[in-house]
């Protein structure tokens, strides 16, 4: 499909740069195809779901994983950044780099040159690969549990770019880019609509008999990289590595066979759950990197619902979106969100969707 299918003008000032407060606060726009659309909040999602429903949360935890430090290469030395984005080894990252036209393998990077290391002050790392689009391959002269206190110490939240380029990352950050239910360290991008849930949403949804299982997407940076390409066919997804517990596909099925509808939390939880089914729709237990990429006609398997934020223009994520419910559907939604106010991107607002199965053509690209 052509990507400027899926190109809309989004003026400056709809771009969230700090989250609503408190989180559930933030408005939830209620999409289903052929239906009126309707303004509620975050807050009502009880009243909007029922008994035996079950949400599907992403409970990676975001690491401190954009670096700053210096390049050296004998006598010549340049500043340079690293965005971490997948662990490949104990002592090793997938990282993008910028400038990466400054870097080739055998560099030495000196990270965290400002007193704030437990390790004399900085982390070294190698240029073991140089890859295409700016990525390579670090070695880090510690590794393990070393190498993870040493990030925490010299490492900054890598909040994204339409953020950063408008503030430096803070305290409150810290916090804001963090769900309340994160647990499992290794994600570099925050699974954001999972930010709106509070402790207070999370009793009553438990009151109102809705369930809540957990998966584990780690979050790339590759979800804030542009599709440069002209048609999807043509655009390779970054790979993020996940898993689904036997005992969460076991629940999720046990929903659906007693008729419970299973509602993703974030574009992260469907995409792995995807990766996850079988061809009858069942869930399987499942780890692995997936990069899966999914489009218009795409035929989804497991939710029925989706709970999301609003999405950058000619964007993979707002291409999920419209293959769930619809690209017509969701170019409206996306004009009356801009139209009426709404926040978008990673700090915005809300909006839960359903699923509509369309005939629009197909591509789901599993590279």
């Amino acid at each position: 499909m052509k990507v400027d299918l899926f190109d809309f003008d989004l003026p400056e000032d709809r771009i969230a740069l700090r989250p609503a407060d408190p989180r559930d606060t933030a408005r939830l726009l209620v999409v289903k195809s052929g239906e009126k659309l309707t303004d509620r909040t975050v807050r009502d999602l009880p009243s909007l779901l029922r008994a035996g429903d079950v949400l599907v949360f992403n409970d990676t935890k975001v690491i401190p994983a954009q670096l700053r430090g210096l390049r050296r290469r004998g006598d010549n030395v340049a500043q340079v950044e690293a965005t971490l984005h997948m662990r490949t080894a104990s002592d090793r990252w997938l990282a993008f780099m910028r400038p990466g036209k400054r870097i080739v393998a055998g560099d030495r990077i000196h990270f965290g040159h400002d007193g704030n290391s437990c390790f004399l002050g900085q982390l070294d790392a190698t240029v073991l690969e140089k890859h295409d689009g700016g990525e390579a391959l670090l070695g880090f002269d510690v590794s393990g549990a070393f190498l993870d206190e040493a990030l925490h110490a010299v490492g900054h939240i890598p909040l994204p770019p339409y953020i950063a380029s408008k503030r430096d990352d803070d305290a409150r950050d810290l916090e804001d880019y963090q769900t309340v239910y994160a647990r499992e360290e290794g994600a570099v991008a925050a699974p954001t609509a999972g930010l709106h849930f509070t402790p207070d949403l999370m009793a009553a949804l438990d009151a109102a008999g809705i369930e809540r299982r957990f998966v584990t997407l780690h979050v790339g940076a590759g979800t804030f990289l542009p599709v440069k390409a002209d048609d999807t066919a043509d655009h390779k997804m970054h790979a993020e590595v996940g898993t689904v517990s036997p005992e969460t596909a076991a629940a999720l099925n046990a929903a659906r066979a007693r008729g419970g509808r299973i509602v993703a939390v974030g574009t992260t939880s469907l995409r792995l759950l995807e990766s996850a089914a079988r061809e009858d729709g069942s869930i399987a237990p499942w780890s692995g990197p997936t990069d899966i990429f999914i489009t218009p006609g795409y035929r989804f398997r497991t939710a029925d619902m989706l709970t999301t934020n609003f999405h950058l223009p000619r964007s993979t994520l707002f291409m999920l979106v419209s293959a769930f419910s619809g690209l017509d559907t969701m170019r409206e939604a996306y004009r009356h969100a801009i139209e009426t106010g709404y926040r978008f991107y990673s700090y915005g607002d809300s909006s839960l969707l359903f699923r509509h199965d369309s005939s629009e053509s197909s591509s789901v690209q599993n590279q």
